[in-house]
């Protein structure tokens, strides 16, 4: 399997342990979490070649990606 750049764990080194709990006790931090991962390999697939998809399409999901993060980080900060 390749590289994929920008997963959870990589983005956020030092609270793997706090996002692993948080995925199982808080049902929309799991929510952001997966929608994090499903768009973060929609954009891997579309960089890779393997789905097409157009210059928007691109640039809304990495936008996505981006907001979904800043929410993540806000509960990863808050607590």
């Amino acid at each position: 399997m390749s590289h994929v750049p920008h997963e959870l764990a990589e983005e956020f080194p030092q609270q793997v342990a706090m996002i692993r709990d948080l995925k199982s006790s808080n049902a929309h931090f799991a929510k952001l979490a997966d929608k994090y991962h499903e768009v973060n390999r929609e954009i891997h697939r579309i960089e890779a070649g393997v789905e097409p998809a157009s210059d928007v399409r691109s640039e809304d999901l990495r936008k996505s990606r981006f907001q979904l993060k800043e929410e993540i980080n806000t509960f990863l900060t808050s607590g």
